[in-house]
């Protein structure tokens, strides 16, 4: 097919993806719309939960295989909407709707991409495409239950709004909760050991904690206290106060060692939510990378996590759209940046597989 032509039903495609909500664990019916994709042009595809997936035509087990995959959960509309978020319409050319940027745009051009190379022949990889449920909410149902059902995967593009830069790695995430201890009282009575005063000390190593490994893409790793909780009376000292550190961690640590060097040097006690989460990366010498780079496009390391989280191996994030507008209100992505990604996602590719 033309790939005007694709491009055009890719687009189709993302308008009737916003037009259904699709919070994560709710995607059943844009799993649906996404299946009636390939029954359109033959492919045979298979579905695990919310998850579609399928191989190309020629695929050789034989053969090393590259994955192609993005989301289409979405995260709740946020109240500062002006525009209904499950309304697909175009204006100044941007296509407006929940869930456009991230990641329905680099989801389409992917889908589009995945259909362009299904029937070529002599490819020098296996392609499969997971279209993905879960990621916003890193659910138990989404990539990361397809693992132990796909065959080994030796390097994959995820789909998420890079405007088409090659984020050639990751910053991982741990969530600690941390409790900084008291001793409870009436609030008239003397007490020199008041948990919400002891939270200052606290509070202040966190701010001025440094870890000694930057990483020459991704930088330091960033430690931040995001929430805090204390006390329920007015007269009543608490025994307790509770904190929420999320700390994003870059490729030169695992989230093992985050936890073992936090919790033998932070002034409190503190235990992680998960360690699954961690940083990835891509060689920049590699031939997915390189393709990339012959093309003109730059190289950077993302700070955002993504479903390459899930992934043991090699990984690009690459696709249309800007991850500034995730998660905004009148969310939008650019109708020329999704015929663009399909564009460029067919040429770096047709430079790595042929």
């Amino acid at each position: 097919m033309e790939q005007r032509v694709l491009t055009e039903k890719a687009i189709d495609l993302l308008k009737s993806l916003i037009s259904i909500q699709s919070f994560s664990s709710e995607e059943d019916k844009t799993a649906d719309t996404i299946e009636n994709w390939f029954k359109s042009f033959n492919i045979p595809f298979k579905r695990e939960n919310n998850n579609i997936y399928a191989f190309n035509k020629y695929y050789d087990e034989n053969k090393p295989t590259l994955l192609l995959n993005s989301h289409h959960d979405t995260v709740k509309p946020n109240t500062a909407y002006t525009k209904d978020p499950f309304h697909p319409h175009i204006e100044d050319g941007k296509l407006f709707g929940l869930g456009s940027n991230d990641a329905g745009g680099p989801l389409v051009s992917l889908i589009a991409t995945f259909t362009h190379f299904y029937e070529a022949e002599d490819l020098n990889h296996n392609i499969i495409i997971v279209a993905s449920a879960e990621e916003e909410s890193s659910g138990p149902k989404g990539l990361n239950s397809m693992l132990a059902i796909l065959p080994k995967i030796d390097v994959a593009i995820v789909g998420e709004p890079t405007v088409m830069k090659l984020a050639i790695a990751e910053k991982g995430l741990v969530v600690f909760e941390a409790a900084v201890k008291g001793t409870p009282s009436h609030a008239a009575h003397p007490n020199d050991n008041n948990a919400i005063y002891n939270t200052i000390e606290v509070l202040d190593w966190f701010k001025n904690y440094k870890f000694k490994k930057v990483s020459e893409v991704l930088g330091e790793v960033k430690l931040t206290v995001t929430q805090i909780n204390g006390g329920e009376q007015h007269n009543v000292v608490p025994a307790q106060v509770n904190l929420v550190i999320d700390v994003r961690v870059n490729d030169k640590y695992s989230n093992k060692e985050i936890r073992d060097i936090l919790q033998k040097e932070a002034p409190c006690e503190l235990k992680p939510r998960s360690l699954r989460l961690n940083s990835s990366a891509i060689d920049k010498n590699h031939p997915l990378v390189q393709s990339g780079i012959a093309l003109g496009r730059e190289t950077y390391g993302s700070p955002t996590l993504s479903d390459q989280a899930a992934l043991n191996c090699q990984s690009l994030k690459l696709g249309p759209g800007d991850s500034t507008r995730s998660h905004s209100a009148n969310e939008f992505i650019y109708v020329k940046e999704i015929e663009e990604g399909i564009d460029l996602y067919i040429k770096i590719l047709k430079g790595f597989l042929q």
